[in-house]
């Protein structure tokens, strides 16, 4: 799929955001994952739900037409701008969906003089390669902070 050029990228809110941005999780998870089959929408919206329950999160989505194909929420800690999602429908992989979200996310870091991090599952070298290429730097932080207990790591940017 040829997405040039690409589509905006805006914030949004409510519940048919929230259902699409868990839409898109849940097939790029099951492609990260070599899943035989694709979990329901319904399956990954308590998660987005909860992100976005947060104090300042913000929907980050990208769409072609009506039809979104990247979303990222990022949530303002204490001292750094976290990246909690960040997804791109296996359709739109490669198209610089990600690259684009990231760097609008770096624009509004900077725009406020805060660091960015996110933490990201150790073995998604997929993503890996997509953060380290827009500047972000891993750090020795590692834990496991999720329910199948795979290791992730921590990346920062700085503004």
């Amino acid at each position: 799929m040829n997405l040039t050029p690409l589509p905006d990228v805006r914030a949004e809110q409510g519940s048919a955001s929230a259902r699409d941005a868990a839409g898109i999780w849940a097939r790029a998870t099951a492609l990260r994952d070599q899943l035989p089959v694709i979990p329901a929408v319904d399956d990954k919206l308590p998660g987005i739900e909860s992100a976005l329950a947060l104090d300042g999160a913000l929907l980050l989505m990208a769409r072609t037409g009506d039809r979104a194909m990247a979303f990222s929420i990022v949530v303002p800690r204490l001292d750094v701008l976290e990246v909690l999602y960040l997804a791109v429908d296996p359709e739109a992989w490669g198209n610089g969906l990600a690259r684009q979200l990231l760097d609008h996310v770096r624009r509004h870091s900077l725009d406020v003089q805060i660091s960015m991090e996110l933490w990201v599952i150790a073995d998604n070298t997929r993503a890996i390669a997509s953060y380290q290429s827009a500047g972000w730097i891993p750090t020795s932080d590692v834990k496991v902070r999720n329910s199948p207990g795979r290791p992730e790591r921590r990346y920062i940017l700085s503004p």
